[in-house]
């Protein structure tokens, strides 16, 4: 799931960098949508480490 929130943040932040012009007075659009393609890659990165670390564990059955 991160993966693919990583990845629809990052478009979203594209379109709004390159492609969308919404008239927003309060930010500048281009920031918005840098700061939405930063997000993205940092979802991204974050969750192949996590994924990374999850396939390291093992699990150490005990019987007694």
């Amino acid at each position: 799931m991160g993966i693919g929130l990583g990845i629809v943040l990052m478009v979203v932040g594209a379109a709004l960098m390159w492609a969308i012009k919404p008239n927003l007075d309060f930010i500048n659009d281009n920031a918005l949508g840098l700061i939405f393609i930063i997000a993205g890659a940092l979802a991204v990165v974050l969750s192949l480490v996590l994924n990374a670390q999850r396939r390291k564990s093992t699990h150490v059955e005990e019987r007694r």
